[in-house]
């Protein structure tokens, strides 16, 4: 074994190091670690982990993201939790928020123990003697009936263009948006599942939908309410067996179009799981049935999602 140093006692140091470890037989080799940065490992990572995930494209999307970062830049060996230290409270000072700085943090941390079980790097794990930034409260947005009818008319299809031959349109050119955050609405469903749902899984008789992959890992049926039913039975079957054959980024636009022309400030589509959610709630009160129609494993989780109105919870006390 050999190693340069630009000083003899940094190398004598090194050399009793290195010995020591040998005579207690906890020597392990640290050249891979000394020699690959943090940026080569999440390439890798990227081209040999990420397209294995159900969620490939948001995570391909955030390790690309985390890739951009100077802190990527330095070696494994070097990736101290002083140095992680250093590079949240930048994050945060940035006006990151903390639950992206959780997130990157997470990909960091999984990277590593990739690289220690698969790759057999002998690193320690940085991340774990890191304090994660508190996460943030639990959003709360719910929709009022007047900015669910605000919501539904800027998706209503309108083909052709402004009646008044102005340039930007009322309604949206996409059929499908309007149904499917309807059918949101009246299931709770993630986006994700919404978008990849299958006519071969659909029992409107049954009043059930099969969902094969779901975030959690599981496959779960979701119960079809009346309105659910009748949603579905109106929309035409498309060809590649989808029921809604709408790309992720075609929903995201005409969710940000709808959502600017309804004047609705800060709605996520996500938030449309909450709303939802709480809407099951005030019928199922049971919260393992709550549960199973939302694919929540965690219930505290589930406490995250179900926002009842205060009013509403008044009317029943009284």
């Amino acid at each position: 074994m050999s190693k340069t140093f630009a000083r003899r006692a940094n190398a004598e140091a090194w050399a009793r190091q290195i010995e020591a470890e040998l005579d207690r037989g906890v020597w392990r080799d640290r050249s891979a670690a000394e020699a690959t940065t943090l940026y080569a490992l999440l390439e890798r990572y990227l081209r040999d982990v990420v397209p294995t995930k159900r969620g490939r494209d948001v995570e391909a999307l955030r390790v690309r993201n985390l890739m951009n970062d100077p802190v990527t830049r330095y070696k494994l060996a070097a990736l101290s939790p002083l140095v992680l230290a250093d590079w949240r409270d930048r994050r945060l000072a940035a006006g990151c928020k903390p639950a992206t700085v959780r997130r990157e943090l997470g990909i960091i941390s999984a990277v590593i123990n990739w690289a220690r079980k698969e790759l057999m790097f002998a690193i320690e794990n940085p991340v774990a003697a890191v304090r994660l930034p508190a996460p943030g409260k639990a959003r709360e947005r719910r929709l009022d009936a007047d900015e669910e009818q605000r919501l539904l008319a800027a998706l209503e299809y309108r083909p052709g263009g402004r009646p008044d031959g102005k340039r930007y349109r009322e309604g949206t050119r996409n059929p499908w948006v309007k149904p499917l955050v309807q059918l949101a609405l009246e299931t709770a469903m993630r986006r994700g599942e919404l978008l990849s749902l299958r006519w071969e899984n659909v029992d409107l008789e049954k009043r059930v939908a099969l969902l094969p992959e779901t975030k959690n890992g599981e496959a779960r049926k979701v119960p079809l309410s009346s309105g659910a039913v009748e949603i579905l039975k109106s929309l035409p079957r498309s060809l590649d067996g989808r029921v809604f054959p709408v790309s992720a980024n075609a929903l995201k636009l005409a969710w940000a179009r709808a959502t600017r022309r309804a004047g609705l400030k800060d709605l996520h589509f996500h938030d449309l799981r909450h709303e939802a959610t709480s809407r099951l709630a005030e019928k199922l009160p049971n919260v393992i049935e709550l549960s199973a129609v939302t694919g929540h494993k965690d219930l505290r989780m589930l406490k995250r999602y179900y926002h009842p109105r205060a009013e509403d919870l008044a009317k029943k006390l009284a």
